[in-house]
């Protein structure tokens, strides 16, 4: 399943189109099906075995399509409708990390036309989509800002607005129970939209150049908020690391639910680190798929 309906649409194509060809390469008989509003009516007549789901954003990462297919008895993979609702609403999962010890900076919800208004929070801070991914409407407001930005028509009625955390931006993947590596992000700005899916729009280093500490504390983090969102299959921690404070430094910002299975994807770089293959990691997610995720 890939496409689909949210902003992330064209990404999702992308890792479909990937995943499809690795699984033919695997010996599976793959077909690719664009999510759209008959999802559930081309499924019933398709009735796959199996249903990898390569879909990213609303209604195929926040537990829409997860209920679909539960309902219908389908094996899938990655997370199902519990875990991947929580994960896409960036509050609730951060109530949810907060509650598990795990480190999370201030935020708060409001309208987005209070956001622009007034300074909700003193800058430096962030303006995000609550339920959005792929750093789509990001807006960073520099300390010493008079006035808050001007928003663009791609953000919803509520925004979070959450507290800048300097530093180096690390991210791991967990597969299974299993935490492959910590990637550093080297970017000559903001890790944007752009920057994560433009070829050369940024760099990884696999694995991070970072204190030994500070690495298993990564790999720590991942594993415990995978595990408090009660995710499945694979998913990927994305933190913060502020070096002059160290490990006290080190935030925790989200959980992608549906990592990207692009050619510059962090999540197959770091199974490729680990000695796992593109299509040996499609061919995991799809044993391991199931139904009551």
């Amino acid at each position: 399943m890939m496409g689909g309906l949210s902003v992330e649409r064209e990404v999702s194509l992308s890792s479909g189109r990937e995943c499809a060809a690795a699984l033919r390469e695997a010996g599976f008989q793959a077909i690719e099906i664009d999510a759209r509003a008959d999802l559930p009516a081309r499924l019933a007549d398709m009735a796959p075995d199996i249903a990898l789901n390569a879909l990213h954003g609303r209604w195929g990462e926040d537990g829409c399509v997860q209920g679909i297919l539960e309902w219908m008895r389908i094996p899938y993979t990655h997370s199902g409708v519990l875990a991947s609702a929580l994960a896409m609403d960036k509050a609730r999962s951060k109530e949810v990390f907060a509650a598990a010890g795990l480190p999370v900076v201030d935020s708060v919800v409001v309208p987005a036309a209070q956001a622009q208004a007034a300074h909700v929070m003193p800058p430096p801070y962030v303006i995000k989509p609550n339920n959005e991914g792929s750093s789509v409407g990001i807006y960073i407001v520099p300390e010493g800002a008079d006035v808050p930005p001007v928003l663009g028509p791609e953000m919803p009625e509520r925004v979070m607005v959450e507290a800048f955390v300097p530093g180096r931006e690390l991210t791991v993947t967990v597969m299974g129970e299993r935490a492959l590596a910590v990637t550093d992000i080297v970017t000559e700005g903001w890790y944007d939209y752009a920057a994560k899916y433009s070829p050369g729009g940024s760099r990884h280093v696999v694995p991070a150049e970072l204190p030994q500490e500070v690495t298993d504390a990564c790999l720590d983090i991942a594993l415990r908020a995978h595990a408090a969102l009660g995710c499945r299959g694979m998913s990927r921690a994305d933190l913060r690391w502020d070096e002059q404070r160290g490990l006290a430094g080190l935030v925790l910002l989200e959980v992608n639910t549906q990592p990207g299975m692009t050619p510059t994807s962090l999540s197959p770089e770091q199974a490729a680190h680990c000695g796992i293959g593109f299509a040996e990691l499609c061919r995991w997610m799809v044993e391991d798929a199931s139904c009551d995720r």
